[in-house]
């Protein structure tokens, strides 16, 4: 793989003689205090302005104040107008747009296209705070403030939103954002390397339309340069050309046919001896290949067009091999240059190095930012996902190679919690990053690693080329709980289990010192069908792990317990496996309280599947096996309610269901059976997430022994040294204080009817 010029090599903007900011100012009197005249960068951004590593504005904010350029934040500004986009005046160099954290989309709407209640990357948990598709909004805000200010585009929305992309919520195909947001340049995945170059370069007086070669980048251009090799993707199983065949009985006296004959030319001897001559063929230069994809126009008509265009985008993903893409759009075409190279170690540490103030910007005051609340005491300590699920965009945003941080670094920014951040009673709550146990995991060769074209290192099996040696993981975590003033190191990030099972003494020491209770980990699914299509492990490698875990919790002496999460209504999955997946969880004894339906997210490999019934894992053409798709909001609804299989509201679908797929013999209050007979007469189950809680302790069904019943969230089986759920005793407290508020209202009605003012016997109780 190519080099990339460290990101701590650049020369310092002028403007490097003002130093750090406490906070990256939002306002014009915070200018004034830092002695600002103008800024040179202003990120717009959708989610309010937390100074931690976890949030973007402030990750890019940073770096870019480290190359020595004056940087404002417009935090969830007010887009009905561009006066909020102009209240830090003009930036010298260029608008950095993001959404924020989240696509917007997503951030709004729930999978059943409900609008959400609240925005947790906003104070107060408020929603409304950001407009549907933000990134578009606020470029076209910010051309409106200043025409002449180039718009830089990020983020993960402008990230997964770069290429013609299926937008569920629409349902049809999309341009890429960068033709809707009418932007200058998008960089996409991993955005440090080219957020930088593309500063500097504009700093020395480039324009943002010479700006071409930088990896990670997306723009438009009219036409393929000269010196380029363009390969035609635009169509499924196009064969090549076919000369004319010239009939044999052709007469002779046919002029015309004759022509056709003589412009063939001369013709040579077999027999005689040529020189062969070697020429270049362009093919051999991958950096100078171009592949064209059907264009959006295309895509959009024709949904196996689409994902046959997924494909091609999915396999030049890796840094090391991947080639340029290129995608029409009308009359000009948007140009994707390779994915950034993965930043090294040191990048990292310089990267999560910076004077982060590690709170919320002061202006929120006392608000609190349910986000940040969530990750305030945890430590990122990787980037990137080799295990390439299709549902989820980890893999085509951050990339699949495992960009790792040093233990000294992280060990420094534990010890900067420890001593900064209010509230910390010695507890961290993470030590991961989008999967727990992929620090220092790679490729044993580097060269294998450029040459791979796998969309997963870890599926169908683990690669035998992969490395999963987790003791680097295993002496971060010793060292991390040796500090003095930390108590407990928790993870909390998604565990990779069929990767932890190859290191048994990892799971030894995540369970023995680093579960708080309860280690929620995704299955995702049991039956064969859906786990293909998810391009997940079988459910023998959550046995395994179960088994292991079982194990050395009972060696620690513990009351562990593992929560699998599943997903309902994915690809793939059929009524008969969502069935099976019920029958498991209650053989099991779990009970999903809260169930994620599929969500199909821009750009992701499933979403593909979802929109064209094809699947982009093997060659898609017209005639290519069809992958089964839930679409129906019916259908959605049945495949929720048995993963709910012990909420009676779904009782009466799933019966109905059971019926028509012959499966009436698991209705009945059996022990084998899935479903009661009969509907009880009140419906006491409610679906809030408090009052859903399944009682601890036992659960008796008619005709079954007691059972212990698990649960993702609340209601989970009590340990020995809570004395009980604490949900069961406030649940109690509440019943009993009902009770006597009754009794007491019943007292005063007896004392009105006799004529007698009567003072109740007790006070009312108010529970808490």
């Amino acid at each position: 793989m190519q080099s990339a010029k460290p990101l701590f090599d650049y020369p310092k903007y002028w403007a490097e003689c003002f130093g750090p900011a406490p906070f990256l100012p939002m306002s014009r009197e915070e200018m004034d205090q830092l002695g600002w005249d103008s800024c040179d960068i202003i990120i717009v951004t959708g989610d309010a302005y937390v100074d931690h590593p976890s949030f973007g504005m402030a990750i890019i904010g940073r770096l870019l104040e480290s190359q020595g350029f004056r940087v404002g934040i417009i935090a969830q500004p007010n887009w009905q107008s561009k006066d909020d986009f102009m209240k830090l005046g003009e930036p010298n160099l260029f608008f950095g747009v993001a959404a924020g954290n989240m696509d917007s989309m997503i951030n709004r709407y729930t999978a059943d296209k409900k609008i959400r209640s609240d925005d947790a990357y906003t104070p107060g948990g408020m929603a409304g705070k950001r407009p549907d598709r933000a990134s578009l909004v606020y470029s076209q805000r910010c051309k409106e403030a200043y025409k002449n200010v180039p718009i830089v585009l990020g983020g993960i929305e402008a990230s997964l939103r770069r290429i013609a992309h299926y937008d569920y919520w629409q349902d049809r195909v999309r341009n890429s954002i960068l033709i809707d947001a009418c932007a200058d340049i998008l960089l996409y995945g991993n955005a440090e390397r080219a957020i930088v170059e593309v500063a500097q370069r504009l700093s020395y007086g480039h324009k943002i339309e010479d700006i071409t070669d930088v990896r990670g980048t997306a723009f438009i251009r009219r036409d393929t340069p000269k010196d380029w090799y363009e390969v035609d993707s635009t169509r499924i199983d196009r064969p090549g050309k076919i000369d004319k065949i010239i009939n044999p009985y052709v007469n002779t006296q046919d002029t015309q046919a004759c022509a056709i004959e003589q412009e063939k030319g001369p013709v040579e001897d077999p027999n005689e001896a040529k020189v062969v001559q070697i020429l270049a063929s362009p093919r051999m230069t991958r950096d100078k290949t171009v592949i064209r994809l059907p264009s959006v126009e295309k895509v959009r008509g024709d949904s196996v067009l689409y994902a046959h265009a997924n494909r091609v985008l999915h396999l030049e993903t890796n840094p090391g091999n991947a080639r340029a893409l290129v995608q029409k759009h009308g009359e000009v075409d948007v140009w994707f240059n390779p994915p950034p190279i993965p930043m090294t170690t040191e990048e990292m540490d310089y990267v999560f190095g910076m004077p982060y103030a590690r709170v919320p910007h002061p202006a929120y005051g006392k608000e609190k930012i349910p986000a940040y609340d969530m990750i305030r005491f945890s430590v990122n300590i990787m980037r990137g996902c080799f295990g390439g699920c299709t549902f989820c965009s980890i893999t085509e945003h951050e990339g699949r190679i495992i960009q790792n941080r040093s233990e000294e670094s992280i060990i420094r920014e534990i010890e900067e919690i420890r001593d900064k951040v209010p509230g910390f009673t010695g507890v961290i709550s993470d030590l991961g990053g989008p999967t727990a146990n992929m620090y220092r995991i790679a490729c044993k060769t580097p060269e294998i690693e450029s040459a791979c074209r796998k969309p997963s290192c870890v599926f169908p099996g683990i690669c035998p080329n992969l490395n999963t040696d987790h003791s680097s993981l295993i002496q971060l975590y010793r060292s991390a709980r040796a500090l003095p003033g930390v108590k407990k190191i928790l993870i909390a990030s998604g565990l990779r289990y069929d990767l932890a099972v190859e290191s048994p003494e990892y799971v030894k020491e995540l369970v023995t010192h680093h579960v708080g209770g309860y280690l929620k980990i995704a299955p995702e699914h049991t039956e064969e069908g859906p786990l293909n299509q998810m391009m997940k492990p079988g459910i023998g490698s959550y046995d395994k792990f179960k088994r292991m875990f079982e194990k050395y919790t009972k060696e620690a002496g513990k009351e562990q317990y593992l929560i699998p999460y599943f997903i309902a209504a994915h690809p793939g999955t059929k009524d008969e496996d969502m069935m099976n997946l019920a029958l498991w969880l209650k053989g099991n004894g779990f009970r999903a309280d809260q169930v994620q339906a599929f969500y199909p997210s821009p750009m992701a490999t499933a979403t593909a599947m979802y929109h064209s019934g094809k699947n982009p894992l093997r060659k898609v053409t017209y005639k290519s096996d069809s992958v089964i798709i839930v679409k129906s909001e019916e259908q959605r609804r049945l495949h929720k309610a048995f993963l709910r299989y012990h909420d009676p509201k779904g009782w009466p679908m799933l019966r109905e269901a059971l019926t028509r797929m012959g499966r009436a013999d698991l209705i009945g209050s059996g022990k084998d059976q899935l479903i009661p007979l009969h509907q009880p007469a009140t419906d006491s189950y409610q679906s809030a997430r408090r009052k859903n809680s399944t009682p601890a302790g036992s659960h008796k069904v008619a005709g079954e022994k007691t059972t212990k019943i698990l649960t993702q969230h609340t209601g989970l089986p009590p340990r020995a040294s809570d004395g009980g759920n604490p949900w069961d005793k406030r649940e109690q407290a509440k019943a009993a204080a009902f009770a006597r508020n009754k009794q007491a209202a019943k007292e005063r009605h007896e004392a009105a009817k006799g004529g007698k003012s009567q003072k109740p016997t007790r006070k009312p109780v108010v529970p808490r």
